[in-house]
């Protein structure tokens, strides 16, 4: 495929100039311009791309890209990733809050289907959109079924900050969500759902007997990458491989 359609297609798909975030979202390293083999990793780093360089990856797609507005120095680490990808002829493409908020194969869509939980509405608001989703069950759920199901679709030993026993309105959002608590408070949800917290919010959650379930932020945001990953082989016929580089985080 032609690098310059594969990139139009995702600008358009993602809906990539319609977030005005930091993170210098879509084509960030041009390589080759034919497309042969797409990679999929969720970080920019420089393990992710020597898997993709023996991988013979062509297109690396990120959810954690290279660069966040300020000006980076072409030295250290930095430099010895973008060698990386040069010398291999990589093309690198940043998707950050695109990816966490796309209505059909976003991160929490994803977790969402994965947890059977239905959406009613937006959840945690990045840069002036939202990011997140309001989800409900049927039914109260126990906290550890939600546990339970979270770390077998994550293959990950997910966690809970116990704060009440059963759920039915859930808040989610993937990674870091400790920008999030304050307005699952007020929203009066049962649950939270997400990668990771921090120790200054415990308190918050307790008082407020929001219960929270933790999947790990690099677990949680494989979701909407690979699901981008399946809709791309489907639409385009495209190889693809995942390249694992876990941060265990």
């Amino acid at each position: 495929m032609d690098l310059g359609t594969l990139v139009s297609y995702l600008d358009q798909y993602l809906q990539i100039r319609d977030f005005d975030d930091r993170s210098n979202n879509g084509l960030q390293v041009e390589g080759r311009a034919e497309v042969r083999r797409l990679g999929f990793a969720v970080d920019a780093s420089l393990d992710a791309f020597r898997k993709a360089a023996d991988a013979q990856v062509d297109f690396l797609i990120v959810h954690h890209g290279l660069f966040w507005s300020a000006p980076l120095m072409v030295t250290g680490a930095h430099r010895q990733r973008l060698h990386t990808l040069l010398a291999n002829n990589i093309s690198l493409y940043g998707a950050h809050l695109p990816l966490d908020a796309h209505p059909e194969i976003g991160n929490n869509t994803e977790m969402a289907r994965l947890l059977d939980l239905k959406p009613t509405g937006d959840f945690a608001t990045a840069h002036g959109r939202p990011v997140g989703l309001i989800a409900e069950a049927e039914v109260d759920l126990s906290l550890e079924e939600i546990r339970c199901r979270l770390g077998q679709a994550l293959s990950v030993e997910a966690h809970i900050w116990p704060f009440r026993q059963s759920a039915r309105r859930f808040g989610l959002l993937t990674g870091n969500a400790v920008g999030a608590i304050d307005e699952a408070v007020a929203l009066r949800l049962d649950s939270l759902i997400c990668g990771e917290l921090a120790h200054m919010v415990y308190h918050t959650a307790k008082e407020a007997s929001l219960g929270v379930i933790l999947g790990g932020h690099y677990a949680t945001e494989t979701l909407g990458l690979k699901a981008l990953m399946r809709h791309l082989a489907q639409e385009y016929n495209l190889d693809t491989v995942w390249i694992e580089a876990p941060t265990g985080l």
